[in-house]
């Protein structure tokens, strides 16, 4: 009933100011999926939507209750713990109990809108005999050149520092240190390693199990593959929050009940190469349905990964820096 509410409202009423919405970079750029979703819920609505691209954290922290933003997308459940303690955001009053995802979500807060499990992903015209286990990667030759992110500056180079400690636990020093000679580079953030990789200066990079599709749906190649591993995958989701002092409650409860619509979900798996929260497997492109999962999905609560942050970049830097 909420939703059928909110999207009326949008339907029949117009916004004086357009509803201004933060992203991240990559989120917000023209091959991103505010395009789509720009043309379509404004298609619901007498209103304009205004994405800002930027670190959307570290602008939200500059900016406090000064902040401009009336809805923020691209936070991540291994930062929700930080952007909570801003103390910005408002519920957002929506019913969770349908969201596909492999965790079971009951946050009022934040609202997931896509999710992915980190991987590596590798050349198969490089790599003939990919491992299946996150223990047959440490035991591969030191000559395959593996490219990561830097935990401190980029999400997914911290996923890995949580994967690795969730999978090894007290044995993460040495599992590092076994890694290290295969490391490549470290890259601030992950577009800079997935260039080196498609560029053919690495043989595997640390990215997700859906980087794949892309290359599948655009590029026609089959030979960027996601090495699936028997221990299981870190899982990620994205999240949308409401921010509490917004002069535009209602549209912004509109724009916040779009994001679980079709509408809005449909784009994101060929718009954001991730996984969409609020959508039948059945109904994913069938790329993504054909794509191989791992059996396990492992992840830490917004409370764990706070509680371990320090501690799993400590191990990675002391480890890589030896």
């Amino acid at each position: 009933m909420r939703l059928a509410l909110t999207l009326t409202f949008c339907a029949g009423a117009a916004a004086a100011d357009p509803l201004t919405v933060y992203v991240p970079d990559y989120f917000g750029s023209e091959w991103g999926p505010t395009p789509a979703i720009k043309a379509a819920f404004e298609q619901t609505c007498d209103c304009e939507i205004d994405f800002v691209a930027g670190e959307v954290l570290t602008r939200l922290r500059l900016e406090g209750d000064r902040t401009q933003a009336d809805v923020v997308l691209g936070l991540n459940t291994d930062v929700a713990a930080e952007a909570r303690e801003l103390n910005l955001f408002a519920p957002h009053g929506l019913d969770t109990s349908d969201l596909t995802l492999p965790i079971d979500w009951t946050d009022e807060t934040f609202l997931p809108f896509n999710w992915g499990y980190t991987a590596f992903v590798y050349n198969a015209d490089v790599i003939s005999e990919p491992p299946t286990s996150f223990e047959g990667l440490l035991e591969m030759e030191n000559e395959i050149r593996i490219v990561i992110q830097d935990p401190r500056s980029s999400i997914s180079g911290l996923a890995l520092a949580y994967w690795v400690d969730a999978v090894f636990g007290e044995d993460a020093t040495e599992a590092w240190t076994r890694l290290e000679p295969k490391i490549l580079t470290v890259t601030k953030g992950w577009s800079e390693s997935y260039g080196l990789f498609t560029n053919g200066e690495a043989d595997m990079v640390l990215s997700y199990t859906t980087s794949p599709a892309y290359h599948i749906t655009e590029e026609q190649d089959e030979t960027k593959v996601a090495a699936i591993f028997d221990e299981g995958h870190y899982f990620m989701a994205e999240v949308a929050a409401k921010v509490a002092g917004t002069d535009q409650p209602e549209l912004a409860d509109a724009f916040m009940a779009f994001i679980l619509t079709p509408a809005f979900q449909e784009i994101i798996p060929e718009g954001n190469w991730s996984y969409p929260a609020n959508l039948p497997r059945d109904q994913w492109p069938e790329v993504f349905q054909a794509l191989p999962e791992p059996a396990t999905a492992l992840f830490y609560t917004e409370e764990e990964a706070a509680e371990r942050r320090d501690d799993v970049i400590e191990t990675w830097r002391s480890a890589l820096t030896q």
